[in-house]
């Protein structure tokens, strides 16, 4: 009887592990979603863009897989023992840069400020690489894998920041 209890409670930890990471993520995206999403057809919609701005309707798609990756890698930072060495400090990057995440939407959308956006894209993009660093001082090289798309998106989004700002000065 022990040996499935003892099962029963490690698969009961592993949906709240689950749910422990995939929270904030559903959250962060909920957040920029609801800021974003009124501001495209009027504030961002006038805007001058640069030629290689992307198509409204990819953003969904990109950041969904995005967030899911991130979601993944957090779940197996929090399936580590909570004394693992580093695991606190990792989890407090990922926090950081989630947040960082959600502002940017806050700044660049809701405030309408792309110069904002751009100040706040480069400290995620910092907070990115600290995450990915601690991600790999907890020799976890698949989370630092998980992190790749999602920085070369950020990279490629603060391109496209700073053209917007650089057009609509």
């Amino acid at each position: 009887m022990s040996i499935s209890s003892d099962s029963a409670d490690r698969q009961l930890n592993v949906w709240l592990v689950a749910l422990i990471a995939i929270l904030p993520v559903v959250a962060a995206s909920l957040i920029g979603s609801a800021v974003t999403v009124p501001q495209i057809p009027g504030w961002y919609a006038g805007l001058v863009k640069p030629p290689f701005n992307p198509p409204n309707w990819l953003f969904a798609p990109v950041w969904t897989v995005l967030f899911a990756l991130m979601g993944l890698a957090a779940f197996r930072v929090l399936r580590l023992p909570s004394d693992r060495s580093g695991r606190a400090q990792t989890l407090l990057a990922y926090h950081v840069q989630l947040a960082l995440n959600m502002l940017w939407s806050c700044v660049f959308f809701g405030l309408n400020s792309p110069a904002g956006g751009l100040v706040v894209i480069a400290l995620l993009l910092a907070a990115m690489i600290w995450t990915m660093r601690c991600f790999a001082g907890l020799g976890d090289r698949l989370s630092v894998g998980l992190f790749v798309p999602y920085l070369a998106w950020v990279s490629f989004a603060t391109l496209l920041n700073a053209s917007i700002w650089w057009l609509n000065r």
